[in-house]
């Protein structure tokens, strides 16, 4: 039987990775239950500040973020919001946002967690947007400008 147009169907939502949530990091988002399923790779405009243990970006500008794009559960949605300090007035950690990206050709809708953009005073800056490259291959690459 179809579904009604007013009936509430739970849609899968996207999220957009590029730190310690990315495939074989410290806080790998394939951990969560339910398993999200990795769509692909993607790229999308930001400058990314490490922050030691983890990154955090700021979006737009002419910086370009590296990470992942996964289809997420309800239920891993509100342990990311957790883990990334979300809170309702938008003055935690980090501030959920809205994004469209390009996976594999299709246009996706997004979930991304942005630092919020008081933190970022003194951060040095991960040149590239690429957490995994400046983190654990080449040690190198982060300014303070």
């Amino acid at each position: 039987m179809p579904h009604s147009p007013d009936e509430s169907i739970s849609q899968p939502r996207h999220v957009f990775v590029y730190g310690t949530l990315r495939a074989g990091g410290s806080n790998d988002i394939r951990r969560f239950r339910p398993q999200p399923k990795l769509i692909g790779d993607a790229t999308m405009a930001g400058t990314l500040y490490d922050l030691g243990a983890y990154p955090g970006a700021v979006l737009g500008g002419e910086g370009v973020l590296q990470g992942e794009v996964y289809s997420i559960a309800a239920e891993v949605e509100g342990a990311l919001d957790r883990l990334e300090g979300v809170t309702a007035d938008d003055n935690g950690e980090y501030i959920k946002r809205n994004c469209v990206l390009v996976v594999g050709g299709q246009a996706v809708e997004c979930l991304v967690y942005e630092l919020h953009p008081t933190l970022v005073s003194g951060r040095a800056v991960i040149v590239g947007g690429d957490w995994f490259q400046r983190h654990f291959h080449d040690g190198e690459g982060a300014s303070t400008s």
